[in-house]
């Protein structure tokens, strides 16, 4: 059976070169970096080393890179303190967030009390900045506003640069996660004044359970998580040198090979949604998937007409394939409901139909869509 992995939004396989760096430092860097002598030093400057080379491509100081444990973390540390620590009592922020995000919020809201105000969106799912203007206008509170910079489940891109100014001119911080765009995008941390970002390594062929959130130097953030002052006292904890030198190595070689790969699954990208358009009347594509301005190069999010009995073994069906695909971010798939990006901006007709996100990176083939349009159009004629 031909197996096929359309799913690196969800996570993404480990470069060679990366499991290389991560077998090495297991082997010979196993010294804790809080220790003084010399194992404990080098796993140090390791570490130091690989925080140097993540700030230099994000063009900022390496103090104000922390590491996590991922995305998820660094959102949580970001929300948490602005409201506990920096008197946050509003946030500003999207209906189509991560979970990390809204889930959050809403434990923000139900324990301080605060105010979360969701900026309108269009059909497509892109913020209204107008209406962002009119909500940040409002000064009677101290507003943190939190907004991805590419949307995990659509990939609508984010004008991250307008936001940050906009936040700035109003005296607001803004928090941004930016999962699904380091590593895949060039983003210049010098140029966007966001005060916060949080980045997870697994999606860009890097070791899952490590990350780090960007934090901007004199915001004043404190920590989550107490115990040992590993990462400048904002993370404590034994920090996972093999994961972090596996990170930086991924970031590096995402950078090195950033347009070459970047024209690659874009051509990849438009091709599937050809050959979908052909063989499959009806499709749709949902959010600006199928803009490549508008949207990452790196996902379609398709809806299938097919009906909703048959769609129930979609998923299923694709699977007894060998291709691996999803209806939403991974996060949520124990969960019974449907997309919580999609039934903000699909009609209730288009809710009933199957929605699959499709996403890709430079080790999927051309070969690999032809296989995956054919099943699809066997499983809707079938």
């Amino acid at each position: 059976m031909k197996k096929v992995y359309f799913d690196s939004a969800a996570t993404t396989q480990l470069r060679s070169e990366v499991i290389r760096c991560i077998t090495e430092v297991l082997k010979t860097e196993f010294g804790n970096p809080s220790s003084t002598h010399s194992y404990g030093r080098s796993s140090k400057s390791l570490l130091e080393n690989a925080r140097k080379e993540i700030a230099a491509y994000l063009k900022v100081s390496a103090s104000e890179i922390i590491f996590t444990s991922g995305g998820t973390e660094a959102d949580n540390l970001v929300l948490n303190s602005c409201v506990r620590d920096l008197g946050v009592t509003r946030i500003i922020s999207s209906k189509i967030e991560h979970h990390a995000v809204l889930y959050t919020i809403a434990q923000l809201e139900e324990k301080y009390g605060i105010v979360a105000e969701y900026v309108n969106l269009d059909d497509c799912g892109t913020i209204d900045y107008e209406h962002l203007t009119k909500l940040l206008d409002d000064k009677t509170h101290k507003t943190l506003v939190c907004l991805m910079h590419v949307n995990n489940e659509i990939g609508n891109i984010l004008d991250i640069k307008r936001v940050a100014d906009l936040c700035k001119a109003h005296d607001a911080l803004f928090h941004s996660d930016t999962v699904q765009s380091i590593g895949h995008f060039d983003v210049d941390f010098s140029e966007i004044p966001v005060d916060f970002a949080a980045v997870a390594a697994h999606k860009f062929h890097g070791p899952k359970g490590a990350g780090f959130a960007f934090i901007r130097k004199n915001t004043g953030l404190k920590p989550l998580i107490f115990g040992g002052e590993q990462e400048r006292g904002m993370r404590a904890g034994t920090e996972a040198v093999y994961a972090i030198a596996g990170m930086a190595e991924a970031l590096k070689i995402s950078y090195q090979n950033l347009e070459k790969e970047k024209a690659y699954i874009t051509d990849l990208k438009d091709y599937f949604k050809t050959q979908l358009i052909e063989h499959i009347p009806g499709v749709k594509f949902n959010g600006n998937c199928d803009d490549n301005v508008k949207s990452t190069y790196t996902l379609l999010n398709v809806c299938l007409p097919i009906s909703p009995e048959k769609a129930m073994m979609l998923l299923f069906q694709l699977d007894l394939k060998g291709i691996a695909c999803s209806k939403g971010s991974a996060c949520q798939s124990g969960s019974n409901k449907g997309s919580h990006v999609l039934s903000e901006i699909l009609s209730e007709e288009d809710m009933q139909k199957p929605s699959i996100r499709f996403s890709f990176c430079s080790f999927n083939t051309k070969d690999e869509v032809d296989y995956v349009v054919a099943v699809l159009k066997d499983f809707i004629n079938s």
